[in-house]
């Protein structure tokens, strides 16, 4: 039974990554008729993959989510709102940068631009960016703000800055904002968030503690727009 319990949580998480697999030798063996390179490796790389994301979700679910359920219940005893706000944008902003999905992109992105874009200058302005629009969420919460109110000025913004902002900027922007929503930070902001919304009188956690992983990729396009019209000069 102990067994049973340890490998049936792994086969959930081999069944979200042996269909990709699959899919991906197929095209390249059957349709493209190109041999796989190093198959020993490839299996070991599979295995890897699987115990590695795994292990990793196991120990998210122990100690991240509950953890920022725990820090979100607990904030509201904090009489100021802009410490309230401040801390949700220092956690916005570091744990942003554990992303792995974000530094495969600055990376990308500065070979590409031939080093134009240093790869930390935009991984700290997207940080900045996600920290931003993490604490406006969180002051959402607080506030009780109906989210249309917050969400269409942020939108007109971003169209705006899109017009002054220079190519490539304006898909690095929205590349970004997908970037940061990582392994790290959807589970650890929205148990923050939804342990937050919980504990105010009066605030639906359905309807408040959502929405926020959304802020928070806007804030990161709105940085990266900001960054990319500060280049001009």
């Amino acid at each position: 039974m102990r067994l049973m319990d340890i490998l049936s949580p792994l086969w959930e998480t081999m069944k979200g990554i042996l269909p990709l697999t699959a899919i991906l030798s197929v095209v390249q063996v059957v349709i493209l008729r190109k041999p796989m390179e190093n198959v020993r490796d490839f299996i070991i790389g599979v295995i890897l993959a699987t115990i590695g994301l795994h292990l990793f979700l196991k120990g998210t679910n122990m100690s991240l989510i509950p953890l920022g359920d725990s820090v979100g219940r607990n904030l509201y005893v904090l009489n100021r709102k802009w410490v309230i706000i401040l801390l949700g944008f220092i956690i916005g902003y570091f744990g942003t940068l554990v992303e792995p999905a974000l530094k495969t992109l600055a990376l990308e992105v500065e070979e590409l631009s031939a080093g134009a874009i240093p790869h930390k200058v935009l991984i700290h302005g997207v940080a900045a960016g996600f920290g931003l629009g993490m604490g406006i969420g969180l002051l959402k919460i607080i506030a009780n703000i109906p989210y249309i109110k917050i969400i269409v000025p942020l939108l007109l913004l971003v169209i705006v800055l899109a017009f002054f902002a220079p190519e490539p900027f304006g898909s690095i922007a929205m590349d970004s904002a997908s970037a940061t929503t990582g392994p790290v930070n959807i589970p650890l902001n929205m148990a923050l968030a939804i342990g937050l919304a919980s504990i105010i009188e009066g605030v639906d956690p359905l309807l408040s503690g959502f929405g926020i992983i959304g802020l928070t990729s806007i804030g990161a396009m709105v940085s990266v727009l900001v960054l990319g019209i500060l280049t001009k000069f």
